[in-house]
């Protein structure tokens, strides 16, 4: 048996990685405080729980679902855009649901890269947009993402490196894994560069709404003729704390929407409508606890920060996402940093080598663990490197 020659040049993926690293460490009996995975720790808001109850007692939530997304689905996922950012968009045309955006997110290569073709993405960033390029036969092309920019696209290099193969350009604020946050000028500046060199900008947005000191995040589509370019990905999981459920949505550009659709009514037959009808809740349903979690997360990421700083780093408390971004000490690699934080505290970070070459010298604090347990991380950190 001869496996397929894109499976082998594929990296294993990070966070199946990671969970091999961390099963063997608990395996010898060590306490392990994993800070590794962006999984909210607090549960999916009863009123959504309530939803999808009801929708599963009815008989014709269990038949196949629309392939798009049923109507309704679709149609909240617009109000809420219209609520939330002011962007109108057709629930027709320019919304699709997804079976979580990760899904999405993966399948877009494949409507819009041939083999051959290549695909600008974020180094550092999430590694799902440059193992999509690979599957779908093409070459990620790194945007570099300097510290010096507040890891900000650097698009003149970027523009250096497009060609006749380039399609496609993937971004993502507020960033997984920097945490860094865009303006709505930059997101100005994405829609020029893409229309000039008649590329698809790809926006994932999964935490749009966990943003903190003020700063609100944009959405691309709020750009002037950004639909002509442009598509957009949300996620339910990182603000509802859906991250089980697997419901996301796509919304921008008609073709690009209609080009994906292609893709998915080809492999998957759509999301189940009981998920679908717990989504339309969450988005429609009351917005109490997203300040809550914001209020949570704010509080774990200043005490990470304050931590750290006192141990000797220098970091600023990022605007946006659910991590801390921080470089690693003593010359160590990302790699040697995250085994000797495990090995010496039991405590577990990302390697930041897995989100690119770029993220080499880094590693990535989660803040989806409970506030004793962060609490801890921090003291068994204090104690080892103070």
């Amino acid at each position: 048996m001869k496996v397929a020659g894109r499976i082998e040049s594929l990296p294993p993926y990070l966070f199946a990685e990671l969970d091999k690293k961390l099963e063997a460490k608990r395996a010898e009996g060590v306490d392990v405080i994993s800070l590794g995975i962006g999984d909210p720790d607090t549960p999916t808001p009863d009123h959504i729980i309530a939803a999808m109850h009801e929708a599963i007692d009815d008989p014709s939530t269990h038949q196949y679902p629309s392939y798009y997304g049923s109507k309704p689905f679709r149609e909240a996922a617009a109000r809420w855009y219209r609520r939330r950012f002011d962007v109108a968009l057709d629930p027709e045309t320019e919304v699709m649901a997804l079976i979580g955006s990760k899904e999405g997110l993966g399948h877009l290569s494949f409507a819009f890269l041939d083999p051959g073709d290549e695909a600008l993405v974020p180094d550092p960033g999430y590694p799902v947009y440059g193992i999509s390029t690979m599957l779908a036969g093409g070459t990620p092309v790194s945007i570099p993402m300097p510290a010096e920019k507040g890891f900000l696209p650097d698009l003149d290099a970027a523009a250096a490196k497009v060609t006749n193969k380039t399609k496609l350009m993937w971004l993502n604020f507020p960033s997984n894994p920097t945490a860094a946050t865009a303006s709505l000028e930059d997101m100005t500046h994405a829609v020029e560069f893409a229309r000039e060199h008649g590329l698809l900008v790809a926006h994932d947005a999964a935490y749009s709404e966990i943003t903190y000191d003020g700063y609100v995040a944009p959405s691309i589509l709020q750009v002037p003729g950004a639909k002509d370019v442009a598509i957009e990905f949300n996620s339910l999981s990182k603000f509802y704390n859906m991250t089980g459920w697997r419901i996301g949505f796509c919304v921008g550009s008609a073709e690009a929407v209609r080009a994906l659709s292609i893709v998915k009514t080809n492999l998957d037959s759509g999301q189940f409508d009981a998920i679908q009808r717990a989504g339309i809740a969450a988005m429609d349903g009351p917005q109490d606890h997203i300040a809550e979690l914001r209020t949570l997360y704010k509080a774990r990421r200043d005490l990470v920060v304050s931590t750290l700083n006192g141990l000797g780093w220098d970091i600023q408390p990022p605007k946006g996402a659910i991590y801390v971004w921080v470089p690693t000490l003593g010359g160590k690699t990302s790699t040697e940093f995250v085994d000797f934080l495990l090995d010496e505290t039991g405590v577990f970070v990302a390697p930041g080598s897995g989100y690119g070459a770029n993220g080499e010298g880094y590693v990535r604090f989660a803040l989806t663990v409970r506030d004793d347990r962060l609490a801890e991380a921090m003291d068994r950190l204090s104690r080892v490197l103070g």
